[in-house]
């Protein structure tokens, strides 16, 4: 796919960087429904992340590696969970993404809503997260013109 970035200081830069990054997209896909954020800032940032591991390390080497389609198939299944919860009230009566229409025994109205918030949150992000790293994949190019320490061109 492209050559890694070769210097020492940008991927141990990038190794403390990734995981604070993911902690982030995390919280901010959890907190979406509560506070600024949701599945599509979280999943952008989450792919932000994975997208830094892959110029720093090079593709061979990311442990965040999602080869072929892979990445095409996450996304579908974000789209399935979106669309899972949302089809899931109708059976029940309720309209589409009317999660307190859902019957959880020993669960109030309020909880079940806010479960179905945090699933269609995790869709999103997972959608999001899988479709910006593919496009990343698809436009990279072979080689990356990066320069190496010593200021040659790779």
């Amino acid at each position: 796919m492209f050559a890694a970035y070769d210097t020492v200081v940008v991927r141990t830069i990038a190794k403390i960087l990734v995981p604070m990054i993911q902690v982030f997209g995390l919280y901010v896909v959890f907190h979406g429904a509560k506070s600024p954020g949701g599945g599509f800032q979280g999943g952008a940032i989450l792919a932000a992340s994975i997208i830094l591991s892959r110029i720093t390390t090079g593709p061979g080497i990311s442990l965040l590696n999602l080869p072929g389609l892979s990445g095409l198939r996450f996304g579908a299944v974000g789209v399935l969970i979106y669309a899972g919860v949302g089809l899931l009230p109708l059976l029940w009566g309720g309209q589409f993404l009317d999660y307190g229409a859902v019957p959880l025994p020993g669960i109030d109205t309020a909880e079940v809503r806010a479960l179905g918030i945090e699933a269609v949150e995790v869709g999103v992000a997972l959608a999001v997260t899988a479709i910006m790293v593919s496009i990343f994949d698809d436009l990279a190019p072979t080689t990356r013109p990066f320069r190496s320490a010593r200021g040659a061109d790779r």
